[in-house]
This record gives C-alpha cells, structure tokens and sequence, in this order.
C-alpha cells in the first residue's frame, strides 16, 4: 500500500515558489525522519531536505540550503517543502520518504516512499 503521497508540484518561472505536502500513513511512524528526494532526468535520485517528527531538527542538501525550508505537522502527519527561488535546475520529480535519521541522505536507508510529484522550474 502507498504510505506517503506527495502534492503541490506544478510549473513555475525561475524566481518563483512552490510548497510541496506529503501526507504520510500512521505506520509511517515506526520511523522519526522525513526525507525529500528529487530526481530529475538521465540523473540518480539525490537527497534535498530532511526533518525528524520528533524534535523537527531539519538538515539541508548544498544545493538547497537558503532556499527551501522543510516543515512539519504533527497533528496533520503532514511535511511540507517550500521551495522559493526556483532554478531551472531545481526542474526534477520531488519524493517523500520515511527513514531513521535525518543525516540519512542515501537513498537505500529510507523504506517507505511516495510516489512523487513533478516541479519543472522555466528559465
């Protein structure tokens, strides 16, 4: 069964913003992180933004950092990304996923995913 399902995605002019929402299942909760992921094409899917349920300590990708701003809400087992000044390289299919540790940014320690939604950045 899907567990977590991203929304949110769309088209924007670089410079714009997006809020990305990824409503995650109880059973999610086996785990205390939150990781997003983004995959854009003929590349390997590569770690963006994390935040723990728990304590909502957040750890941020290069790329990203001063851009985007992982949220959460508890009561909502709600994450959000805000995404604000888009790059055409920020262009890339955005995954939710369920892991142990914020620190995790391999792919392969994060069980549980989403089934993406799609963020296209215009130049």
């Amino acid at each position: 069964q899907v567990q977590l399902v991203e929304s949110g995605g769309g088209m924007v002019q670089a410079g714009g913003s997006l809020r990305l929402s990824c409503v995650a299942s109880r059973r999610t909760f086996l785990r205390d992180a939150m990781g997003w992921f983004r995959q854009a094409p003929g590349k390997e899917r590569e770690f963006v933004a994390s935040i723990s349920w728990a304590v909502g300590s957040t750890y941020y990708a290069d790329s990203v950092k001063g851009r985007f701003t992982v949220s959460r809400d508890n009561a909502k087992n709600t994450v959000y990304l805000q995404m604000n000044s888009l790059k055409p390289e920020d262009t890339a299919v955005y995954y939710c996923a369920a892991g142990g540790s914020i620190l995790y940014v391999e792919t392969e320690k994060y069980d549980y995913w989403g089934q993406g939604t799609q963020v296209t950045v215009s130049s």
